[in-house]
């Protein structure tokens, strides 16, 4: 099962499990007793730390302390306070408009530099040798930073009011007629804007080594206005989540758990309710975060700048390991989560232990606890901040249950990620046509409306729901128009008589004779070719 899953079940059931935290089916017999709980510490030989076989960095490798010494005792564990305070750090829009805080995110800054990304690459394609003669981007015109809010309020608006393609939007037909959309912009006009829709912008001809140089503005610009603007709470989250892609791509990527199971990896650090503090996306084995180490790349390029000041940091076991959470530790942030057991430095008995169900069984080293717990079944995990404590939580039925405190305050924290991709997917705007750095920009767009949306609602005493504040913004970004409405066909004037007259055939020149096509075999899809047509009507049509 994916991380999610087991988030899942951890939080849902009465047992916290994970099968890949298992390491043995529990049995009716525990193989660890009070005897051994109550015995001497226990020291395992372990081999020492290979440091490229964990995580590796050419600036700073990983401080490994090796051969831990595993006891019974909680002596070391460290209490590290929060130094810093969860806020706002630039001053709230003056309104209560959610479009202020929307544009508190979106500044004009970043648009400036998309519309000329995307003006140079439509004149790129204009002058392209195999462009068509009646290819649509023959009319363009400059894109300014007026029509892209426009464009982006209808990708929004697309997301509330859902169709399979993007044509239907503009069609005149009684089911679907959306006037609204039309007085916005014509369909060849928003059609264009997504072909040339770019976020680089350069004059060298070579491509650069950086595989996300195509949505690098996009990223670096989020992660840094996240810091500029607002300090997150002390307790933190990191997970993947899936932009949808089934295109070719050398980094996709394929989860089973997930909604998506094929698409684009997107490593992202939230708060428990849901707001994204920061993201990047994977982008393979020779990328900047791939190879050897991933996992604690990955975590420290999350963290960067928020390390040192006492936060709480809760992963699954895709990330946690031991080594990790040492040097977590030395930079004075905790972290809390599943272990996967074949991780180096696990104790070998609790590696090897089968508890009866309901039993727990822990080790201390380093102010590190690795500990495991069997209801179901059993679940392996690690603490640098809580021991190994009985607690009570409610379960979904409002029922009491005892559980270890480490499992209790993973299930309440670990759920950011899940909240933030579960908040987009409502209105999400999903179509296949859309290239792989085109959809990051909506996803980019998507988690910039849920954190605006987030930030309101901890500052602004009225209360809206996520579909409200989305249609205030959509509102805003596309202001009232007159409807576009296509002119109508004038009806035939059935009471005219029509007068065949039959066409001038050519005297013995050679030359071909002319005929017309049959409006009345054409409104029936046939295709009738003839010599006689109407004088009196209009344009004179063929009349078989």
């Amino acid at each position: 099962p994916s991380s999610s899953q087991i988030r899942h079940y951890l939080s849902e059931s009465d047992v916290e499990s994970s099968s890949d935290d298992s390491v043995a089916s529990a049995g009716p017999e525990s193989d660890i007793d009070q005897a051994q709980l109550d015995a001497p510490p226990i020291v395992n030989v372990v081999a020492p730390v290979d440091i490229e076989d964990e995580d590796t960095d050419d600036q700073e490798a990983v401080q490994v302390i090796s051969d831990p010494i595993w006891s019974l005792r909680t002596a070391g564990m460290r209490r590290i306070p929060f130094t810093k305070e969860n806020k706002l750090l630039v001053p709230a829009p003056g309104t209560n408009d959610p479009i202020d805080w929307f544009f508190l995110l979106l500044d004009d800054t970043l648009l400036e530099k998309i519309v000329s990304a995307t003006n140079k690459n439509a004149w790129e394609i204009l002058f392209s040798p195999n462009l068509k003669i009646k290819s649509r981007i023959n009319n363009w015109q400059e894109l300014t930073v007026a029509e892209l809010k426009k464009f982006i309020g209808l990708i929004f608006h697309m997301g509330t009011v859902k169709i399979n393609r993007l044509n239907d939007y503009w069609k005149t037909d009684r089911m679907f007629n959306f006037g609204f959309v039309r007085s916005q912009m014509s369909r060849d006009r928003f059609l264009l804007i997504l072909r040339c829709l770019n976020f680089y912008e350069s004059d060298e001809e070579t491509v650069p080594d950086d595989r996300l140089y195509k949505v690098r503005l996009l990223i670096d610009y989020f992660n840094q206005k996240m810091k500029t603007i607002y300090y997150p709470s002390r307790e933190l989250s990191i997970d993947e989540g899936m932009v949808l892609w089934r295109g070719r791509l050398h980094f996709r990527q394929y989860i089973q758990g997930k909604r998506h199971k094929y698409g684009i990896k997107i490593y992202s650090l939230c708060e428990p309710d849901g707001l994204c503090v920061s993201f990047t996306v994977y982008s393979g084995k020779g990328g900047e975060l791939g190879g050897k180490g991933h996992a604690s790349k990955v975590v420290k390029y999350l963290m960067r700048g928020m390390l040192g000041v006492g936060h709480s940091l809760y992963m699954d076991n895709y990330y946690i390991s031991y080594p990790l959470a040492t040097e977590l530790l030395s930079e004075k942030t905790y972290c809390t989560g599943t272990m996967r057991s074949d991780r180096k430095h696990v104790p070998l008995d609790l590696k090897t232990a089968r508890l009866a169900r309901g039993e727990k069984a822990e080790r201390y080293a380093n102010g590190v606890l690795i500990a495991k717990w069997c209801d179901k079944r059993q679940v392996l995990y690690l603490s640098t901040e809580f021991e190994n404590d009985w607690a009570i939580s409610m379960n979904r039925y409002n029922q009491p249950r005892q559980k270890p405190l480490p499992i209790i305050q993973y299930n309440a924290h670990m759920k950011g990620v899940d909240r933030n991709d579960q908040l987009m997917s409502y209105y999400a705007f999903e179509h296949k046509s859309i290239r792989w750095y085109k959809k990051i920009f909506v996803h980019f767009l998507q988690t910039l409306l849920v954190n605006s949306f987030k930030l309101y609602l901890q500052t602004n005493p009225r209360k809206r729901s996520l579909y409200h504040f989305r249609l205030s913004i959509i509102n805003m970004l596309l202001p009232a128009a007159n409807a576009i409405t296509p002119p109508l066909r004038p009806r035939q004037q059935t009471t005219v008589r029509h007068v065949l007259s039959k066409m001038d055939t050519p005297d013995n020149t050679g030359e071909r004779m002319k005929r017309k096509r049959c409006r009345e075999c054409s409104k029936t899809k046939k295709r009738t070719m003839t010599l006689f047509f109407c004088a009196q009507c209009p344009g004179e049509p063929g009349l078989c």
